[in-house]
């Protein structure tokens, strides 16, 4: 991937101190525990708010009163931040457009790094949980570190395997801009399953998914970035984190009752989707019947 072609965003910033606050006490564990956490969270998203209470200290990351962490602009010498800018730009560059062209108005997040652990408006995360967004404070969290799990724990070492990370969570962003997030609580209000293969969380993140897909196809079209093997990598990176492969990697076994992001072949189809329509209009995932 060329993404030396890229503009640089403005919109990348670092958490005071490292990320966490003074009001953090975290408990450390070794690197299979902090693995352990990160399957859990993803497997079972109820529980990430005790997990990130037991990871930081901060107690649970739905409680209220919660104020995201004092941020600095980022390191623009150091090589990682100049990627993140470069893909945050591109993101930027492909989704203003084009929510111009729905007559709507595109609101850029920001894209926060932080090491260890960071305050956000919702509550206390630690960097085992993965890259994530907060709608409620419309920024999306980063721990640089996660590029080296992305390598070395699920296979995943090309820049456009990192890109796609980013752009799935800058989806979650154009979700809440649409209105898709505000939608799905309400039918989770009126007694819609989250959790299960049909359920609305697992909706959500495989339309992130094709979100991401129509991301790639704009910003290719923009940059002419993307070289031999680029698509595959995001591919393989979309599928080393389905919920069956997670599952059957935590306990040997797969219960799609459980399920909150889609299966591997799921995550792999619908950023493919994106990718081959550059259209969110293909992204339904909510109505659609076959996931």
């Amino acid at each position: 991937m060329l993404w030396k072609k890229g503009r640089s965003s403005s919109n990348v910033e670092e958490a005071a101190g490292g990320g966490g606050g003074s009001g953090f006490g975290r408990i450390h564990l070794g690197i299979g525990g902090t693995i352990i956490a990160v399957i859990i969270a993803m497997i079972f998203p109820s529980t990430r708010g005790i997990i990130f209470g037991l990871l930081t200290g901060s107690g649970d990351m739905g409680s209220a009163g919660n104020t995201p962490a004092q941020t600095t602009q980022a390191d623009a010498s150091d090589p990682q931040v100049q990627f993140v800018s470069k893909i945050l730009g591109s993101t930027e560059d492909v989704w203003t457009p084009y929510f111009q062209q729905l007559g709507k108005t595109y609101t850029d997040p920001k894209l926060v790094l932080f090491h260890g652990q960071v305050a956000t408006a919702c509550g206390g995360a630690s960097a085992a949980v993965g890259p994530f967004y907060c709608p409620g404070d419309k920024r999306v969290y980063l721990d640089l570190d996660f590029f080296q799990e992305l390598a070395t724990r699920f296979n995943s070492n090309s820049d456009f395997a990192r890109a796609y990370v980013v752009a799935h969570e800058v989806g979650h962003h154009v979700q809440d801009e649409l209105g898709i997030m505000d939608t799905e609580r309400k039918l989770a209000q009126q007694g819609q399953p989250m959790q299960g293969a049909d359920g609305l969380s697992v909706r959500l993140e495989l339309q992130a998914d094709c979100f991401a897909g129509v991301w790639a196809n704009h910003s290719q079209q923009q940059l002419q970035w993307l070289q031999a093997g680029d698509v595959e990598s995001a591919l393989n990176a979309a599928s080393q984190i389905g919920d069956d492969t997670l599952q059957r990697e935590a306990r040997g076994t797969v219960v799609p009752d459980s399920f909150t992001h889609g299966t591997s072949a799921q995550r792999v189809k619908w950023f493919k989707t994106g990718f081959q329509a550059g259209d969110i209009n293909a992204c339904d995932t909510f109505h659609a019947q076959a996931l």
